[in-house]
């Protein structure tokens, strides 16, 4: 164990190939499902125009009756999908374009007569008007922009004193899009395979991995300065394998806990929130293993002039 830990450093160039394995993988995904709706993900209500219904009925309903009642309702071409679960037998989930809360209730209303019986407090309406679906996506990719400016800027005032601050900040904003580009495909290939939603929860998953993942970067990162002052005159790939061996610990136990209460939520948590937790799982695993294995090998990739158009 030991030993392979002692040879990260050293074996950089497969964890870079695993990694672009991974990203090209969740890029097909992406491609795939542009392809065929238009769009990288399965967007939800939240980033978007549009309605989304809920419901749960006593009885078996078919996609076909939900279809052709939301046909004369005058909405074309809902999407309409099947909430798997021991609870959930006869509960979908529908998409429309955006209709009135007026209009949504006449619709909830048309299936209780024409439909078997609804199961009462089980009925969920969410609409999001244009407008707010375009503020929502914007401050998405706004927020996503400020932390990796506010990553790359706490980097490299907190290491000031290292030479090459600036390569610290950089490394950490890397490991950081590495976490995005996994969770991004990850999303991608749920929409396409399981028909979950990017919604505003998964605006949230994701800046909670780049909490997390900064924090164990920040932490190796922070051991090598330590390191850099100790042993000045050891060379700088065995020193980064050494700062990695000492901290390893530390961030193992500190993400497996959180891991396992993750885990445990998304075996026996409920349906509506397992694409939240799952993005969360995903993001937590590629954090660790990006701040271990990707961050500090950019850093003694850097240091050895192996990065292309890089001095």
């Amino acid at each position: 164990m030991f030993n392979f830990l002692f040879t990260i450093v050293q074996n950089r160039r497969k964890y870079y190939v695993f990694s672009s394995v991974l990203i090209s993988m969740g890029i097909i995904a992406m491609i795939c499902a542009y392809l065929t709706t238009g769009s990288i993900y399965r967007i939800g209500v939240d980033f978007r125009s549009g309605t989304r219904f809920e419901v749960q009925f006593s009885e078996t309903v078919t996609e076909q009756e939900l279809r052709e009642l939301f046909n004369d309702a005058g909405i074309s071409n809902p999407s309409i999908i099947a909430l798997r679960g021991e609870e959930l037998v006869n509960a979908w989930q529908i998409r429309s374009e955006f209709v009135s809360p007026e209009s949504a209730q006449t619709i909830i209303n048309t299936m209780e007569i024409d439909l078997p019986p609804l199961i009462p407090g089980t009925t969920q309406i969410q609409s999001v008007s244009p407008t707010v679906g375009a503020e929502v996506t914007r401050a998405a990719f706004v927020a996503v922009f400020v932390a990796a400016i506010a990553i790359l800027l706490y980097i490299m005032l907190v290491f000031r004193q290292v030479p090459n601050s600036f390569r610290y900040g950089a490394s950490a904003v890397v490991a950081m899009i590495h976490d995005l580009f996994i969770i991004s495909g990850f999303a991608a290939i749920t929409g396409v395979f399981l028909g979950w939603e990017v919604d505003a929860l998964f605006l949230t998953a994701v800046l909670t991995v780049v909490g997390f993942s900064l924090q164990d970067t920040i932490v190796v990162f922070d051991r090598i300065r330590e390191n850099i002052a100790k042993r000045p005159l050891e060379r700088y790939e065995k020193l980064v394998s050494r700062s990695i061996l000492e901290t390893v610990h530390r961030s193992l136990v500190t993400q497996l806990s959180a891991m396992f209460i993750i885990l445990a939520i998304l075996l026996f948590g409920g349906a509506s929130v397992k694409p939240f937790i799952a993005v969360l799982f995903v993001g937590m695993l590629s954090g660790t293993y990006s701040s271990i294995f990707i961050a500090s090998p950019v850093l003694v990739s850097w240091e050895k002039g192996e990065i292309p158009f890089v001095k």
